[in-house]
């Protein structure tokens, strides 16, 4: 049971191993992009290459739903960013469980949005947790876990895949101790949790009253999607890349300046400085701040928000 890219390695790995994919769940088609197309999850895309029934229902709860993942009489039920909280009777089918590859280390940031969570609060690691699924929202008591450490330049985007190529290799040295009943699940430090909300558009705007720290954090954390953005002479204005400076520079709040040849566009924030290195004006492509301001001559000293 999986949707995005994320989960798309973990299934590959089950796939090429000696275990029978009976069924893949993934969430309904969705409409994507400016056009609205609809569009298969990354899930669905692989699982039909191989041929594997692939189930989408916009809910697990009905007795119908239920009684149709009974049919295909699973032993073990692997989930890796569903989207779904899994109802009791959905968890009781399984002799081994539902055992949920999670791209965190659990307490610490359940929900939703994991990743961008540990950019967001500028940790220094982070890990995938395997667990065994109850009830609550990635509360259940734990298997194994994996501790990943997050570099400068990650965002969530890299670091997802970092996440997904480490959770599935884990699952597949793990699942076999797991399965010979050699793996004792451990309880969850409830007074440890955290809880990272679902991603949305609106999050990503920036607000310039916070610090360039901050700002920087936030930048990775919303890349690639939903990409961070301000605005400049009524357009959005995307801050792909983004790096805070020493630089101390006096003004309004978003005031763009320029620094020194090596720092050549800087915005002034609630605390220091944030250095621009990649953004994208609404309708044109992608590109480096120093191609930017040679076609926007009066970007400098303008201010953004």
């Amino acid at each position: 049971m999986g949707t995005p890219e994320f989960a798309v390695p973990i299934l590959v790995s089950l796939i090429r191993s000696p275990y029978h994919v009976v069924a893949v769940y993934t969430q309904p088609d969705k409409p994507v992009g400016r056009n609205r197309q609809v569009a298969w999850s990354p899930v669905k895309k692989l699982a039909t290459e191989y041929k594997i029934p692939v189930i989408q229902l916009n809910t697990l709860k009905s007795r119908e739903a239920v009684d149709e993942l009974a049919n295909f009489e699973p032993d073990v039920i692997i989930v890796a960013a569903f989207g779904y909280i899994l109802p009791p009777e959905v968890l009781s089918l399984p002799k081994f469980g539902c055992l949920n590859v999670h791209p965190s280390l659990l307490p610490r940031h359940r929900g939703s949005s994991p990743v961008a969570a540990s950019l967001l609060y500028g940790d220094r690691f982070t890990g995938v947790t395997i667990m065994l699924m109850d009830a609550g929202m990635d509360s259940g008591p734990i298997l194994a876990q994996q501790k990943v450490d997050i570099s400068s330049k990650d965002t969530s985007g890299t670091l997802t895949l970092k996440l997904a190529r480490v959770g599935t290799e884990f699952l597949i040295d793990m699942l076999p101790h797991w399965l010979a009943g050699k793996l004792k699940p451990q309880p969850q430090d409830e007074s440890q949790a955290t809880y990272s909300k679902l991603m949305r558009k609106k999050d990503a705007e920036i607000d310039w009253h916070l610090s360039a720290v901050e700002l920087c954090q936030k930048v990775r954390a919303y890349n690639p999607w939903p990409g961070c953005y301000t605005w400049w002479k009524g357009k959005q204005l995307k801050v792909h890349e983004a790096t805070p400076l020493e630089d101390v520079a006096k003004g309004e709040l978003g005031k763009v300046v320029t620094l020194s040849p090596l720092t050549p566009v800087g915005v002034i924030t609630g605390e220091g400085v944030i250095g621009l290195c990649q953004v994208q004006l609404e309708g044109k492509r992608k590109m480096g701040v120093d191609d930017f301001i040679r076609g926007q001559r009066d970007f400098i000293g303008s201010i953004l928000g």
